[in-house]
């Protein structure tokens, strides 16, 4: 048996199987009374992609968990929550004790969910383990509505964007940036990095805050008009510069 320092208890993370998680995300749609072909048009998630979930043979990432959330009109972390916890409105702290969040395991990144007792919380909060050490191509980047924000635990981490844009990010390093920018996670340190990550809503403020600066920004002046000069004046004008002639 492994011994544990004094005063620091054996801490196993609850692991969420893609076969738990495919068994809620159908429980949600049929709460519903949709099919497949209905969630998928409402989402924007291929029939393909939720029928793997829910059958257990797909992880799914966070684009896709931003997108089905919004369509089934719930917390996605809400399916997160350990067995036979049901989440609550958020009228107290929560408090997520160390290595007690929910993991799931998808294809590039492991997350670890906190807080996930809090249901429809505007703030998603996770612990990353960036497995990913290459982009491959378009469908490995994430888009979703809200802002983002990465901070790095430990080793060292490339954040592409869709632009083109590469940011490194070393321990204690941090991002924010707005979610709808394509982005994804590479890790570039010989271990595999780790970092907390949180991500928003799309709020009312943020839209409110978003027209207000498009209305802020500074529209140029149109070009100045030459004064109306009335034509008594202007050819008092060209008498007055005229050079006088010489007498002979």
């Amino acid at each position: 048996m492994k011994a544990h320092p004094r005063g620091a208890p054996a801490v196993e993370p609850v692991t969420l199987d893609r076969e738990t998680f495919g068994k809620r995300l159908r429980a949600a749609r049929k709460a519903f009374g949709w099919t497949l072909s209905q969630l998928s048009a409402l989402s924007g998630v291929s029939i393909t992609t939720i029928s793997r979930a829910e059958r257990g043979q797909l992880a799914l990432g966070y684009e896709n968990f931003a997108a089905l959330g919004r369509a089934l009109q719930m917390d996605m972390n809400a399916m997160f929550a350990g067995d036979g916890v049901e989440p609550a409105l958020l009228d107290g702290p929560v408090l997520t004790r160390a290595g007690k969040g929910v993991v799931y395991r998808g294809l590039s990144f492991a997350y670890e969910f906190l807080g996930t007792t809090a249901a429809g919380k505007q703030m998603s909060p996770v612990v990353g383990t960036v497995h990913a050490r290459t982009v491959n191509g378009p469908g490995d980047f994430a888009r979703h509505a809200g802002e983002e924000f990465a901070y790095v635990l430990s080793g060292a981490i490339d954040v592409h964007f869709e632009n083109g844009e590469v940011v490194r990010l070393a321990r204690g390093d941090s991002l924010y940036f707005e979610g709808r920018i394509g982005h994804a996670y590479v890790t570039v340190s010989r271990q595999l990095a780790k970092i907390v990550g949180v991500t928003t809503t799309e709020t009312a403020f943020m839209h409110a805050a978003r027209a207000g600066h498009e209305r802020a920004l500074p529209v140029p002046p149109p070009p100045r008009a030459r004064p109306n000069v009335p034509a008594h004046e202007s050819t008092r004008k060209s008498k007055r510069l005229a050079p006088r002639a010489r007498a002979s």
